[in-house]
């Protein structure tokens, strides 16, 4: 099924590969609904807005002086597709981008350019902050310093205006496909995008992991919440800024978060901070991987995991399966690796209680899936067995 939506940038931009579709992926949705069928679940699915869903945007710059494109590269190349008007983004997105288009014509600003690793300008990333409706810009550049990009900065700022929530300078001057680089610098603004998600506020460094379709996430939090029966001892793995186990710490006997990533511990730490006295000290964080924390994994508590793509560590997986939590959440944007694992889960004496998709990712192959496994009954083992 079509929807009447329409772009302007495709052909040839490929970030919509299933543009106009109203349902979710089809083969995805088949895979999930035959694992259900197979362990006696109905599958779920939850779809939202088609248009404007996007709060958060990576974008490559590249083109001639005077004449910079702005958007994702094609397919199978590092030509970028230039998409000012793309119908996905938020429209702030939209205008951030302009805005850095006119303000590089205007100074003449070159945009990299990636065989001969010249040109200042690489990437715009942009945040819109739901409450406020401003945005969170880290201009990603060519060099070691910030000096180089001041004067556009400014420019930049005076443009976007009372539109602008914060501006960051982050320089990546190495020959490389990765797209933020390792120097960054607060030029105005806020230190973080803060998001009310499941009754907590959750702040978000530029360089924190995000979701960027806002209002459907909020939905898969309200399951995941119903979900977590009162006064249990909770555990997060992989948890990023603490947008799923924030909202927990008022209802929660005890809560620990598990994160590796820098700037998602910095987040993490300012939403522990604006917790209320009583909720925070209930609250501990055990930074690192994964399969460092895989301790606080007992039978009577209840885990909560959001693992990359690549799903579970090996580790966490057989600490999941040995010790068997009461009840175990797994959110999910990698639909092949969930599947691997889910079977080991039940194979390792966890039984699936149900799952949601959801369309996080409309006109696209990919699907985020929610999944709820309890303990299976013939498989309790004594009360607080720790994963060893």
């Amino acid at each position: 099924m079509l929807s009447e939506l329409s772009c302007s940038h495709r052909p040839p931009c490929p970030g919509c590969p299933r543009f106009g579709a109203v349902d979710p992926a089809p083969d995805a949705t088949r895979e999930l609904a035959a694992f259900c069928a197979r362990h006696g679940v109905t599958l779920d699915v939850q779809t939202g807005a088609r248009r404007r869903f996007r709060y958060r945007a990576r974008l490559m710059v590249r083109g001639r002086p005077g004449a910079a494109k702005i958007g994702i590269f094609g397919e199978g190349s590092h030509r970028v597709v230039d998409m000012p008007t793309c119908p996905i983004h938020h429209p702030l997105i939209n205008r951030a981008a302009l805005a850095l288009k006119a303000s590089m014509r205007e100074l003449g600003t070159s945009a990299y350019a990636d065989a001969a690793h010249t040109g200042l300008v690489r990437a715009l990333q942009v945040v819109v902050e739901r409450s406020t409706q401003t945005a969170q810009v880290m201009l990603v550049c060519n060099a070691s310093h910030p000096g180089s990009a001041r004067v556009l900065l400014q420019r930049f700022a005076e443009r976007l205006g009372p539109e602008l929530h914060s501006l960051w300078w982050n320089g990546n001057p190495e020959r490389t496909n990765t797209i933020v680089g390792p120097h960054l610098e607060r030029v105005s603004g806020a230190e973080a995008v803060v998001e009310q998600l499941g009754g907590a506020r959750v702040f978000y460094p530029p360089a924190a992991f995000g979701q960027n379709n806002l209002d459907l996430f909020d939905r898969l939090l309200t399951q995941i919440h119903a979900g977590v029966p009162p006064a249990r001892d909770v555990v997060e793995l992989y948890a990023g800024s603490g947008a799923i186990g924030l909202g927990l710490a008022a209802r929660s006997r005890s809560l620990v978060f598990n994160e590796v990533g820098g700037a998602s511990l910095a987040g993490l730490a300012l939403g522990l901070a604006a917790l209320v006295p009583g909720e925070r000290e209930r609250c501990r964080v055990l930074a690192g991987p994964a399969d460092s924390a895989v301790g606080e994994i007992r039978n009577d508590r209840v885990v909560i995991v959001d693992p990359p793509r690549k799903g579970l560590d090996p580790v966490v997986l057989e600490a999941l399966t040995r010790a068997r939590p009461e009840r175990l959440a797994y959110v999910s944007c990698g639909l092949a690796s969930f599947l691997r694992d889910a079977e080991a889960l039940i194979r390792g004496g966890l039984e699936l209680e149900s799952t949601t998709l959801y369309d996080l990712f409309p006109y696209t192959a990919h699907v985020e899936t929610l999944a709820w496994f309890r303990r299976a009954a013939s498989m309790t083992p004594s009360v607080g067995t720790p994963a060893p």
